[in-house]
């Protein structure tokens, strides 16, 4: 297949780009800097910086959309949240835009969303795709952004969202995580009873794989393990994984002066159960934290 990739340079794109290759497909990277895909990939892709330079006539099998600015990554002022929306909504558009253009329609689009779709939500309700969300600009940013990709469906194309929760490989929330447990300084955040729904890296990349490929699939997919975890869980079975004590809590007033509402991610959670994509057949490599923990940190 030759395959449109947007965020093929962020966490989960240099992952997957590898493994796509692998299996001979042909890739094409939109990106805002053709020298770092260069510096990551050499000459085994090929980029564009805008969609205005695919051609009308080029034949595009699928498209997949994992652009947008990290969600945690700064504290959530007014301009922060239209950087965030625009950072999703920008690149979306113009691929639907790209899709109505092309003479051959790509077969399917997958589009990024988020978990953070259903909002903030008690830690005792599971939640399936079907879920009624809880209000909030977490919810409105993930609605927009999954609208957006859903206007491919006029033109034929099938379309999968990727309701994404917190991502675990070398690189990532994980990342941002570690230094504290591996000086013994870790632990739950407030209280801990706020809800971890997560996904290894390897699910997270053969999932994409099985909804390319399964034509039957469309429609929203929760891209989390069924092992879902309180962050007191989370946060023991971390610091056991490195062999360092976990009982260093963190004040809710330390996200809160960092992120300010985006401190939402952190001190509330979801509950967040893979239904339709265990129903469609796939099976997880990694369906308990403590596996997938251990697997992730072997050799880093």
């Amino acid at each position: 297949m030759h395959i449109l990739i947007s965020g093929g340079t962020g966490f989960i794109g240099q992952s997957l780009v590898p493994v796509l290759l692998a299996e001979g497909h042909s890739l094409t990277l939109w990106c805002r800097s053709a020298e770092k895909v260069r510096r990551l990939y050499g000459d085994s892709v090929s980029a564009v910086t805008a969609p205005d330079a695919v051609e009308d006539g080029a034949l595009i099998d699928a498209v997949i959309n994992l652009a947008g600015e990290g969600i945690a990554d700064a504290r959530w002022s007014a301009s922060r949240k239209q950087v965030l929306l625009d950072s999703r909504l920008s690149v979306t558009d113009a691929l639907v835009a790209l899709i109505e253009r092309l003479e051959r329609k790509p077969a399917v689009l997958l589009s990024g969303s988020a978990i953070g779709y259903y909002g903030s939500q008690p830690p005792e309700k599971e939640l399936a795709e079907d879920a009624e969300p809880h209000v909030e600009f977490a919810h409105e940013l993930c609605q927009r952004w999954e609208n957006s990709a859903l206007r491919a469906e006029a033109s034929g194309v099938r379309v999968c969202l990727l309701r994404t929760g917190i991502v675990l490989g070398k690189g990532g929330a994980l990342a941002k995580m570690l230094p504290p447990f591996r000086l013994g300084l870790g632990g739950r955040i407030a209280a801990g009873q706020q809800v971890m729904s997560w996904i290894h890296i390897q699910d997270e990349l053969a999932i994409i794989l099985y909804l390319l490929k399964h034509s039957e699939c469309s429609g929203a997919y929760n891209l989390t393990a069924p092992g879902a975890v309180s962050n007191a869980e989370f946060s023991a079975e971390l610091g056991r994984a490195l062999h360092r004590p976990a009982v260093m809590p963190l004040p809710s007033i330390i996200p809160r002066l960092m992120l300010g509402e985006g401190a939402v991610l952190l001190l509330e959670g979801q509950r967040v159960c893979p239904k339709r994509i265990e129903e469609a057949g796939y099976r997880f490599s990694y369906p308990e934290l403590s596996g997938a923990l251990e697997a992730v940190l072997a050799g880093w």
